[in-house]
């Protein structure tokens, strides 16, 4: 308690005190210099920083009121939704993180207030979190609320949201208790505030009917049920609610391994081991399930700890599983986020293992046709089915952790290679995919790719400020996803190439980077104003970045940390074109680079990865 105190007392006396980066302890500082025209993708990077600012503020003076509610509505039935209200700004404190105005991580937190206390009174929130969900949603939402840590560590109210909804997920030894210590298990699919929800009734579920309506059947063998349409006949409902409670709602499901980012998020405020030993523990009881299980991660644990205890012995049929509704795709998001935030805490990539196991297997029965492999998306009674090619997001994220030549080529085996040297833009809700061209990038396949990509980012952008200008519905006609689709505030293209990283796994994932950057002058995160950055290449012991001063007169400083987090020490860097080749020694998690005006400096980092516990703590804390 008293270390946690101190911190406390330590980062408001920095705040409060104004302390600036020549006080940061063992800074080393180097002077670049290198006069040039800029790129074109710099010029595009800072055109596109620029214009997300005004883009948002139209977005959001559109759709909501002043206490930052949104327009909609009086009444919204249901479990489903909270996560929908958060998703529409979810990423704006991540832009500002980034570099953008400080007005957007106000309104970012504006927003967040006004969202929490809509949905509280409409019933889905409780005590500020979600009162019983899944985290497939619990994710999507908690992701806006993860990047404030990013954006501003010393936010006390933020922080103490961070340790009381982390809190939620220990056990505290009754009925009510979301986690079982002894199993090791969350104890239902649906959890929150309230606690587990063992039983769910035809009003949780009456929004989200008409959605799952599109999917097949939980199960083939409800009498009477034959058609997922049958959703939205209420008398079959009732059958299938009935299946539901029955089998599916006791005990644990893989999806819940994305909590492990909420308790993540606890620690990298505090520094408190309790967080990162629950991450640990958490994890490495599900990999235990996959040896159980001879290789493959059951969808379903019992309330006993028994790998398909409520499913008739079967170790598919659960929650989010193998079979119901998206089948492998669930998996590998919440393995992957497990296993990362384990490595991120450990440095240990042996839990790595746990999403290797989900596509180790699914590849030992996989297809080729037309030179493409082509994957089993579910498992059932039938056995493996739904052959499709694996999205390249997923493989992308476990090579982008691990570096390991394995994965690499994993990752191309797995891609369509039409994507790999020609973009093929997704535009999405928000879980922006445009991995496989961007890996194209970095193999030197696609050159122009960071110019594509920023092109096509601005251009998403233009569109959805186009359907808000053009949009007449009325709040009562809008459905829930409605903001979502027009938030114009776009940023995939910025993260792959300032931070040299694919886009955070989007239901729950944190954003595992490279290299992060932190403006001394203004301490405060993101790049410095007329400063544009692309990590040109990323090795297994480091990252190549190009660093340009769009200022023609004057010198920019700016911080340059080993991961998102801190994670990583920085051990040397170069300028590449500098004669002779000459390493400056940095031995410590961040160095500052002083670009002289008008120059583009390509810089070689040397890194050892994972050495350090992540922080959200800035440089100068």
């Amino acid at each position: 308690m008293y270390r946690i105190f101190s911190l406390v007392i330590a980062i408001s006396l920095y705040a409060h005190l104004g302390w600036t980066q020549a006080e940061i302890p063992n800074l080393k500082s180097f002077p670049y210099e290198s006069p040039d025209s800029p790129p074109e993708w710099a010029l595009l990077q800072r055109q596109l920083m620029q214009s997300l600012h005004l883009a948002a503020m139209e977005f959001v003076e559109k759709y909501t009121r002043p206490d930052g509610t949104l327009i909609w509505r009086d009444e919204w039935p249901g479990m489903d939704g909270s996560d929908d209200g958060y998703e529409s700004f979810y990423n704006f404190p991540l832009y500002y993180a980034l570099g953008g105005p400080k007005e957007i991580d106000d309104l970012a937190r504006h927003l967040w207030e006004g969202v929490t206390k809509q949905f509280t009174e409409y019933g889905q929130i409780v005590d500020e979190f979600d009162a019983g969900y899944d985290w497939m949603h619990h994710g999507e939402a908690y992701t806006y609320f993860y990047f404030f840590g990013l954006s501003d560590p010393t936010d006390k109210t933020m922080r103490d949201r961070a340790i009381r909804f982390a809190e939620l997920y220990f056990d505290d030894g009754t009925e009510q208790s979301n986690f079982d210590d002894e199993h090791k298990i969350i104890r239902s699919p649906l959890n929150g505030s309230l606690g587990p929800r063992f039983i769910n009734t035809a009003e949780d579920w009456v929004t989200h009917r008409p959605i799952l309506a599109n999917y097949p059947l939980p199960y083939d063998d409800i009498p009477g049920v034959s058609s997922g349409k049958d959703w939205n006949v209420d008398d079959k409902f009732e059958l299938i609610l009935k299946a539901l409670n029955e089998r599916m709602m006791k005990g644990d499901v893989p999806l819940n391994l994305a909590s492990t980012s909420m308790m993540l998020n606890a620690y990298m405020y505090t520094g408190e081991d309790k967080y990162k030993d629950w991450v640990l523990s958490y994890v490495e009881a599900w990999m235990d399930r996959v040896e159980e299980n001879n290789g493959i991660i059951p969808d379903n644990i019992g309330l006993s700890g028994k790998i398909g205890e409520h499913m008739d012995g079967n170790w598919w049929g659960g929650y989010y599983g193998w079979k119901w509704p998206h089948g492998v795709r669930n998996k590998l998001e919440a393995t992957t986020i497990g296993a990362s935030n384990a490595y991120l805490v450990s440095g240990d990539s042996t839990y790595l293992d746990l999403p290797y196991s989900v596509i180790d297997a699914v590849s030992k029965v996989s297809k080729k046709e037309e030179g493409k492999v082509l994957i089993p998306h579910r498992y059932d009674q039938r056995g493996w089915y739904d052959y499709r090619p694996l999205q390249a997001f997923y493989p992308t994220h476990l090579w982008y952790m691990s570096r390991s030549d394995q994965d690499w080529e994993r990752v191309k085996e797995l891609v369509n290679p039409e994507e790999w040297s020609e973009l093929r833009y997704f535009k999405g809700k928000g879980e922006e995919r445009n991995t496989a061209t961007w890996l194209g990038y970095l193999d030197g396949a696609a050159p122009d790719y960071p110019v594509q990509m920023l092109r096509a980012n601005y251009k998403e952008m233009q569109d959805r400020l186009e359907k808000i200008r053009t949009d007449t519905s009325t709040p009562h006609h809008q459905d829930v996803h409605h903001w979502q689709q027009r938030n114009p505030v776009i940023l995939e293209g910025l993260v792959q190439t300032m931070l040299g990283a694919p886009n955070h796994i989007y239901h729950g994932g944190l954003l595992h980077t490279s290299l992060r950057y932190f403006d001394p002058d203004k301490e405060r995160p993101g790049l410095p104003q007329d400063m544009a950055a692309l990590v040109n290449g990323i090795q297994k012991g480091g990252v190549t970045v190009t660093l340009v001063n769009l200022h023609p007169t004057e010198t920019k400083k700016v911080l340059l940390q080993g991961g998102m987090f801190g994670e990583h020490h920085i051990m040397r860097v170069k300028q590449v074109i500098k004669y002779p080749y000459q390493f400056d020694t940095v031995d410590h998690q961040f160095f500052q680079a002083e670009i002289a005006p008008g120059s583009v400096v390509q810089l070689e980092i040397e890194m050892q990865r994972f050495q350090h516990q992540p922080t959200y703590a800035f440089p100068w804390h």
